[in-house]
C-alpha cells in the first residue's frame, strides 16, 4: 500500500500554472477527446494543479504541506512517458532514462520554498550522480533569463526543461499529480514513480527516497 506522512512546511508554498492562450486551447480540446479523457479520469478528483492548468483560470498559488508518499511496488502504474526541452533546446526523453532511477522537481524562480530546497537538491545531485541516477528540474513558469539567473544564484548544476507549456506537467497526472511546487519524484529503474513529496523537500527524507530506489524498494 502507499504510505503518505506530512511534515510540516517551513512556509507556505505558491505557484502560477501559466499556460499560453494557443496551448490552453490545444488543451482544452484534447481534454474534450479520447486523450484528455483518459488523462482526467487518471486524475484524483482534487488534483486542483493540474485543474488549473486545464482550465487557465491563472489562480496564484496552490500550497503544499510536506507530506511525502510512497508507492508500493504494486501499486505503481506504468513507466512514465514524458518527452520535453531543456533550456538550451536539448531535447529529453523518459524512454532514455531506462535502468536508471531519476529525480523530477517541479519548480520556478519566485517559489519560495524552491529557493529554500534548491541547494539541498544540488547537494544530493552530486552524491547520486556517480550512481547513475538523473536529476531534472522541470520549470513551469519561467523564460530563460530567469530560470538561469536562479540557477547561478542557489549553484544549480543539474539541467531543467522549460514547461511553460504545461505540457510535462498534464503528461504527469497520468502517472502521479504533482499538485504543488515545488514538488519532487522519485521514478525507479523500471520508470515508474516510487514516491512523492508535495512542497518543500527535506534533504535527509530525499536522500533515503533516492536510496530505496535504487535498491529497487
Amino acid at each position: 500500500m502507499s504510505r503518505t506522512t506530512s511534515r510540516p512546511a517551513s512556509e507556505s508554498t505558491d505557484v502560477s500554472a501559466r499556460i499560453s492562450p494557443s496551448r490552453r486551447s490545444f488543451l482544452q480540446a484534447s481534454f474534450l477527446g479520447g486523450m484528455g479523457a483518459a488523462v482526467l479520469s487518471a486524475c484524483s478528483a482534487n488534483d486542483s494543479l493540474a485543474q488549473q492548468a486545464n482550465a487557465g483560470d491563472n489562480k496564484n498559488y496552490i500550497a503544499g504541506d510536506g507530506s511525502v508518499t510512497e508507492y508500493a511496488q504494486t501499486e505503481r502504474k506504468a513507466p512514465v512517458v514524458i518527452a520535453g526541452r531543456l533550456f538550451d533546446g536539448t531535447a529529453v526523453d523518459s524512454k532514455a532514462w531506462a535502468g536508471r532511477v531519476a529525480v523530477l522537481n517541479f519548480w520556478y524562480a519566485a517559489c519560495s520554498p524552491c529557493r529554500l530546497e534548491a541547494p539541498r537538491l544540488e547537494t544530493l545531485y552530486k552524491e547520486f550522480t556517480p550512481e547513475g541516477v538523473l536529476f531534472y528540474g522541470v520549470n513551469i513558469r519561467d523564460r530563460e533569463p530567469e530560470a538561469a539567473a536562479f540557477e547561478r544564484t542557489f549553484g544549480i548544476t543539474y539541467p531543467s526543461m522549460q514547461d511553460t507549456d504545461g505540457g510535462v506537467l498534464l503528461a504527469m497526472t497520468q502517472y502521479v499529480p504533482p499538485q504543488a511546487v515545488p514538488t519532487t519524484l522519485v521514478i525507479d529503474k523500471a520508470g515508474k514513480v516510487a514516491s512523492r513529496i508535495l512542497g518543500l523537500a527535506d534533504q535527509s527524507t530525499l536522500k533515503a527516497l533516492i536510496t530505496d530506489a535504487l535498491a529497487g524498494k
